[in-house]
């Protein structure tokens, strides 16, 4: 009876559990401690918080990481460096993709020449053939002859060719590596991709000319208590700090200023505040803003993923 009763009461148990916690693997097999023990020896996947020490404040270059000393440019997607960093930088790529190019060209006319030499040979060929079907056996004896083949061991290897299949000169791949096939399309698939034109921007990946850096003008404060980020950038009209608000920079005059600030004075006249130069609508770039340890600034997150057992 004890038994029963433990069978019964056995059963019971198992008909009040889930279909989820029935099935293998339906529980976590990791205990919350033992989760946080793998994760410090990089199991799974790695999250941390990003500081304000790890972003990059407005109007530092994206391309050096270090506060702007000299002149200051943006580009068309609105990133600013420093008119030294990105001038050198767009010098390097250009001698890079110069060699890239000439390399590129190098392996082209090597695909070029084979592809002209087996078309010669093609055409050799072909007109052998020719000669041998229309001069009859005669001129085909002294064609053979004046080619240094042996006749009958050369009709011997061909008429073994049609018939013994299995010899490796009567594989295609043997055909093939001898020259007699030649696919010109797949050679040119197999080089590498050309090099672009023009070097590609630091930050956008965007092709960038040197003509496309636009001289922007940045007014730091002037302040004896310099932050661990250095003097900060200041708008030209309202004198106001630019932490991780919207800005803009006008083209024409090249000041910085909030955005809030040119929608209310700057935009309705299409008038520089600053230096009174008219100014257009494609003359207006919203730079990047920039980026603090606060959630409201951006992903302030960063995460590695790495491949797990569960």
């Amino acid at each position: 009876q004890f038994i029963i009763i433990i069978y019964l009461h056995k059963i019971e148990i198992e008909s009040t559990m889930t279909r989820k916690s029935k099935q293998p693997g339906g529980h976590n097999p990791l205990t919350y401690a033992e989760t946080k023990r793998l994760k410090s020896s990089g199991y799974g996947t790695q999250s941390t918080r990003l500081t304000s020490q790890s972003m990059l404040p407005f109007g530092h270059c994206c391309l050096s990481l270090s506060q702007i000393e000299g002149d200051a440019v943006a580009t068309p997607s609105g990133h600013i460096y420093s008119r030294e960093t990105i001038v050198q930088y767009l010098l390097t790529k250009n001698r890079e993709l110069k060699e890239q190019k000439a390399e590129y060209e190098r392996q082209r006319l090597q695909v070029e020449n084979r592809r002209v030499e087996w078309e010669e040979k093609q055409q050799m060929k072909s007109q052998q053939q020719f000669r041998r079907k229309d001069q009859g056996a005669m001129s085909n004896a002294l064609v053979l002859k004046g080619d240094g083949g042996d006749g009958p061991e050369e009709k011997t290897e061909n008429s073994l060719s049609h018939v013994s299949y299995w010899l490796s000169s009567s594989q295609p791949d043997a055909a093939a590596a001898a020259g007699d096939q030649f696919d010109y399309e797949k050679e040119i698939m197999a080089l590498p991709s050309p090099p672009p034109d023009r070097p590609p921007s630091p930050m956008s990946g965007e092709p960038l000319k040197l003509k496309q850096l636009i001289p922007i003008h940045l007014v730091h404060e002037q302040n004896e208590r310099i932050s661990n980020n250095g003097e900060r950038v200041l708008c030209s009209v309202s004198q106001k700090r630019i932490t991780t608000q919207d800005a803009v920079a006008i083209k024409s005059s090249g000041q910085v200023m909030l955005k809030s600030v040119f929608n209310e004075l700057a935009k309705p006249t299409m008038t520089c505040p600053v230096t009174g130069k008219k100014f257009k609508d494609k003359d207006i770039i919203t730079l990047i803003k920039g980026k603090s340890g606060f959630a409201a600034s951006g992903n302030v997150e960063a995460k590695k993923y790495n491949p797990t057992l569960t």
